[in-house]
């Protein structure tokens, strides 16, 4: 159900290196192992990431007008301006009163700033009356013109519309924000522009670590004659929201940072850049208070949570850790749209195919690595998927590069695209909890024991299916 006030979100991407102790991206690959099959150890052991020392994310509180304006779906434009720039003045005063640095400002999915403050001051910003709460600020890693199985698997080539996936022609009309470690420019792509939110000093919303490339390709690849792979939306305008740098670090404050961007964009009636569907392919430990966080103090929620009200449908990661997604955020919260990951290797249903690139789990089977649980909603291929990379260089030229990996990862971007491609084909006016609601029903989606198997019992959900998009 879709909440009408509060925020919701969470961070970590996958990032091409395990670490111990720190969130982890939703994908399985490292920096030297594109294939690796299933997490490592400390990925499913992972705890939330490491606290930025003096760091602070400040939530302000909401004025009662502004909350009944989000309830409704009707937060304009000036609104979402007038709270950027009380944010700012409450900042400055702050800021002559107890020392504080400000790193940036809030003003459209949240209401509040990150800062620097120094410890002496901390209990004099907290009781200031306009202070809701204030919550350390942590780091997050990246988690770690073929038809690609995966898109062959959800039957994104035999949708009723006249773009489908492989057939040579055609873009949705439809706008992506890939919230991760930015795009990197690829023929297959089509980024329309995007925020650089990870404070690398780049000044770039380029990817340069690999993560956001290959979600962007599964969700949106052009249909075209490049002969690489092609997205579940085809040539979709894709937005590259950079919120990790190039090592697959951030903090929670840059992907707030992504998602008010991102909620401007959809609040702004002078753009044609109307963004419907958000993915990340993201995560940390957390839980939901089944209140936007507005109970536990979780200004990720809060964010998200807000910028669904605005229209934006967020879909993300299950995560790989093999456990309950209710001890995993975003993925545990009802705003969101929660992808598992099925093995695919041949991009038929009804198993049988031999495992490729060093899996070990069988085919139309849910990968052993996949979250489970009842917050879970949909489940999507995300084992040996090839998509968009940064370039490669052969014989002194780049060309465009394209690599196989593994993860939940990479089974949201499928379901991103088919909402999105729900939005463009079937419904444009439809709300996040209508696209959900769709995606999930009987008629649209592959119900357990039709053409799949989960020989584990956690898997209840059903498989992505798109041939009535």
């Amino acid at each position: 159900m879709i909440r009408h006030f509060g925020l919701l979100l969470t961070v970590v991407v996958a990032t091409l290196l395990a670490c111990a102790g720190v969130v982890l991206a939703q994908s399985t690959e490292n920096s030297r192992a594109a294939e690796d099959p299933a997490p490592s150890r400390s990925s499913q052991a992972a705890e939330k990431g490491r606290i930025i020392p003096d760091r602070y994310i400040v939530v302000l509180e909401d004025e009662a007008t502004q909350t009944a304006e989000r309830a409704t779906q009707e937060v304009s434009q000036d609104a979402a301006e007038a709270a950027e720039q009380e944010a700012e003045s409450v900042a400055g005063e702050l800021t002559q009163e107890n020392d504080l640095e400000v790193v940036r400002t809030y003003g459209n999915a949240l209401k509040g700033f990150a800062a620097e403050i120094p410890a002496e001051n901390l209990d004099d910003v907290r009781s200031d009356p306009r202070v809701d709460y204030v919550v350390e600020d942590r780091e997050v890693r990246a988690l770690a013109h073929n038809l690609p199985t995966g898109i062959n698997r959800v039957d994104a080539d035999l949708d009723t519309n006249s773009v489908d996936a492989g057939n040579g022609s055609g873009a949705v009309d439809v706008d992506i924000a890939i919230i991760d470690t930015g795009i990197h420019a690829h023929p297959d792509l089509k980024v329309r522009g995007g925020k650089d939110c990870s404070m690398d000093g780049k000044s770039t919303f380029s990817d340069d670590n690999g993560h956001g490339t290959h979600v962007a390709g599964t969700a949106a690849a052009k249909d075209n004659d490049v002969g690489g792979v092609v997205g579940t939306a085809p040539g979709a305008r894709l937005w590259a929201i950079k919120v990790l740098r190039s090592d697959g670090v951030g903090t929670v404050s840059d992907v707030i940072c992504g998602i008010d961007w991102v909620t401007a964009t959809k609040q702004d009636a002078d753009t044609t850049n109307d963004i419907e569907v958000a993915n990340m392919s993201i995560g940390d430990s957390g839980s939901d208070d089944s209140n936007c966080g507005d109970t536990n103090n979780d200004p990720w929620h809060k964010a998200i949570c807000n910028s669904v009200d605005a229209g934006v449908t967020y879909v993300v990661a299950a995560g790989n850790q093999s456990s309950d997604v209710s001890s995993r955020v975003p993925a545990s919260y009802d705003e969101v749209i929660t992808v598992s990951s099925l093995a695919d290797y041949n991009g038929k249903p009804g198993g049988g195919a031999r495992p490729t690139c060093g899996s070990n789990d069988v085919d139309d089977d849910f990968v052993s690595y996949s979250n489970f649980g009842s917050d879970v909603d949909i489940g999507a291929p995300g084992m040996c998927i090839k998509s968009t990379w940064l370039p490669v260089r052969k014989k002194g030229h780049k060309k465009p590069g394209y690599r196989t990996l593994s993860g939940t990862s990479t089974a949201s971007p499928h379901a991103a695209g088919a909402a999105a491609a729900y939005k463009a084909n079937k419904n444009p006016s439809a709300t996040p909890d209508q696209v959900k609601a769709f995606m999930v029903a009987p008629a649209n989606s592959e119900a357990l024991g039709q053409a799949h198997t989960d020989s584990r019992g956690r898997h209840p959900e059903p498989v992505l299916q798109m041939d009535n998009y």
